[in-house]
């Protein structure tokens, strides 16, 4: 497949960049080597290959989710800079 200049000025609107005529040649370059690397992959046979769900076979330990004793709420605005009864206050962001 052939990356063209038009397909370069595409991708680059697509992509918001502004490119220079030296910037959209190294572009087209390098983008015409991935898809021939792309299409070379596309030529290997993977009939009886199982598809990939993890990079490694590392397994995570997962903990069981249990309630344990938490702060009250007391003594979570103990150390709020300001606060209101029940509430921390902060300054106002929004008009």
């Amino acid at each position: 497949m052939e990356v063209s200049k038009e397909t370069i000025d595409k991708i680059a609107h697509l992509s918001r960049l502004e490119l220079s005529e030296n910037d959209k040649q190294a572009m087209t370059s390098d983008l015409t080597n991935i898809v021939t690397w792309m299409e070379q992959l596309n030529e290997v046979d993977t009939t009886n290959v199982e598809p990939l769900i993890h990079m490694s076979e590392a397994v995570n330990a997962f903990r069981e989710d249990e309630a344990k004793n938490t702060l009250s709420r007391a003594e979570a605005l103990l150390n709020a800079p300001e606060s209101d009864d029940a509430y921390f206050m902060v300054p106002k962001v929004i008009d």
